[in-house]
């Protein structure tokens, strides 16, 4: 069994911003809201702590100011503390002229970070995917079969533009990956690597060095792809529910999906709870004909007309005779009297004036810039 306190978390905060440049504008992947009062990186960092990990470096990029906002010093997730705890890691570092064009890059500019801990496995995740994963039993899974990389993926059905986000693997009755796939064009039932990764720090030190010495940077097709009869690389299936954000309509979908009762007790529940940075409000206010249906309400709101299928973010106010329908609306967004809303995604301090007409579709939904007025 894994001494989780022997266990180092690394959290690349940027990685898949090109994703969902919409969203990624003037924040980092991390930073991205979700569920009506979460961030994605609350997923993974709520998951290293809530599986015995004490201390996590954030590796970041760029346009991190709003993820400081958010994490703080870490106390949400008790990980503001004077040994191990929670450390930001910036973009730039002696070795590397420039940010950094891949995940081998970015640990070439955290190695000393790496070199300096006492932990004996590294667990690293990106804030693409949103779910609720016990990592001890991942590090457990990790020692028991005795591998050099053990990756997470997930089983789900796949269409080509899909699969061109992802890098799919291709695992045998042993659970050994012989094969990898990165950024393909398939259909089908495939298994899509989570992007979650657990590795012995002699190993990632190793990787590094071999990197920087040969100016690779990709870690997917540089070392998982090009070196993978070199090594032992396992797969660690994860059952339950997940979401990847790799675009906005994904990004829409995972949103909707949270309408699903299973899909809510998958990710949230008391055992494992998912942390996020508190904010004082009054609970939401709904007026005398205001009318709420299948949706999520953060704390906050104020509802005066209708709501149907949609997410609404703290702060947010629907005016009276306002009809939003499959919609997400986030902190701090107002609706105006008598609008009309299908299928928008508004960011964060959107004003919709009175009487304004705005839809789109599920497949294509109307995305409405932070700050902007309508």
């Amino acid at each position: 069994m894994a001494n989780m306190s022997n266990v180092l978390g690394l959290i690349f905060a940027n990685m898949h911003d090109m994703t969902v440049t919409d969203l990624t504008k003037n924040r980092a992947m991390a930073s991205v809201p979700f569920g009506a009062r979460y961030r994605l990186i609350d997923f993974p960092l709520s998951n290293m702590v809530n599986s015995g990990i004490s201390t996590v470096g954030i590796v970041t990029k760029s346009n991190y100011q709003s993820l400081l906002d958010h994490v703080g010093s870490g106390d949400e997730w008790d990980l503001s503390r004077k040994n191990g705890g929670l450390h930001f890691l910036p973009p730039y570092s002696n070795e590397i002229t420039g940010l950094y064009r891949g995940r081998l890059e970015a640990l070439v500019g955290v190695r000393a970070f790496i070199s300096k801990s006492d932990a004996d496995y590294i667990v690293m995740s990106d804030c693409d995917c949103i779910a609720n994963l016990d990592f001890k039993k991942l590090v457990d899974y990790h020692e028991e079969k005795g591998g050099d990389i053990t990756v997470v993926y997930g089983k789900k059905e796949f269409t080509p533009e899909q699969t061109r986000m992802r890098t799919i693997l291709k695992v045998d009755d042993n659970n050994e990956v012989y094969d990898v796939l990165v950024r393909p064009e398939l259909t089908g039932t495939l298994d899509a690597s989570m992007n979650i990764f657990v590795m012995s720090k002699d190993f990632v030190l190793d990787i590094i060095n071999s990197a920087a010495s040969r100016n690779l940077y990709s870690f997917e097709v540089d070392v998982l792809q090009h070196r993978l009869k070199e090594f032992k690389v396992i797969g660690y299936e994860f059952t339950g529910y997940y979401a990847q954000i790799d675009g906005i309509r994904a990004y829409y979908q995972a949103n909707m999906e949270l309408m699903n009762r299973d899909n809510r007790k998958a990710l949230f529940n008391l055992d494992n709870p998912i942390y996020t940075k508190v904010r004082d409000e009054a609970p939401a206010k709904y007026g005398l004909d205001a009318a709420v249906k299948n949706s999520m309400i953060a704390d906050g709101c104020i509802v005066e007309g209708t709501v149907e299928n949609s997410v609404l973010f703290r702060g947010v106010k629907v005016g009276k005779g306002a009809v939003v329908k499959n919609c997400i609306l986030m902190q701090d967004t107002e609706v105006g009297d008598k609008c009309e809303l299908n299928y928008v995604i508004a960011d964060k301090n959107v004003v919709i004036g009175n009487y304004r007409s705005i839809g789109g579709t599920i497949d294509y939904p109307v995305f409405v810039n932070k700050g902007s007025t309508v």
